[in-house]
């Protein structure tokens, strides 16, 4: 009678005195997918819900047909915010000039207009807290948060203030949003939903 190897224990990344840097997180093998770089702590992804899902898709598409033809939108691409600190918003607006390479990985914080986190129970404390102080600090001047309550879509939309440094709201939208910063926009929000349930809407 055969035995059956033992499976390998996982080998977890040991990080170094200090913690892990920006510039790690290109070098390190085996990463999950989406894997960010917090404090110099990596943070890995829990997988995603369908409401995180449509809801990302939603505003990557929409941001891209209504920006200017000189800003750029990509969905899950990591920022350098410093040394320690290498988010990745679920979807960023930046300048055309910050696009370079096709094997690019990252953008300057600095190139960033506008950083969208679509909220995820293992992300609250993150997207609220941790994530909106590091972009407000890397001077991003626009962020949305968006949250999922009972079932129906709400954005939160937050403005850099420059005497203080920090992040204020502009406003808090359900069901239709409609800003002129950092470009106009104006969305519906219930269409980020089920695609029968749209249908029976109609």
């Amino acid at each position: 009678m055969s035995v059956e190897p033992e499976a390998p224990e996982p080998r977890w990344a040991v990080p170094p005195v200090g913690g892990w840097t920006a510039d790690d997180l290109d070098r390190l093998p085996n990463l999950p997918p989406h894997t960010e770089l917090i404090d110099g702590s990596l943070v890995f992804v829990s997988p995603q819900t369908i409401f995180h899902e449509r809801a990302v898709d939603y505003f990557k598409w929409q941001l891209q047909s209504l920006a200017p033809v000189d800003l750029e939108v990509f969905r899950e691409f990591t920022i350098d915010v410093d040394w320690q600190n290498r988010p990745e918003p679920d979807v960023v607006v930046v300048r055309e000039d910050a696009v370079g390479s096709r094997r690019q990985t990252r953008f300057p914080a600095e190139s960033v207009l506008l950083a969208v986190e679509v909220v995820s129970d293992e992300s609250v404390t993150r997207d609220r807290e941790t994530k909106p102080v590091k972009y407000a600090r890397a001077k991003i001047p626009h962020f949305w948060r968006v949250e999922d309550q009972d079932g129906r879509t709400v954005v939160y939309v937050f403005e850099l203030e420059p005497a203080t440094g920090a992040y204020t709201s502009t406003g808090i939208f359900h069901d239709r949003m409609k800003v002129s910063v950092p470009f106009p926009v104006d969305l519906d929000l219930t269409a980020i939903t089920p695609r029968r349930r749209a249908a029976d809407a109609e």
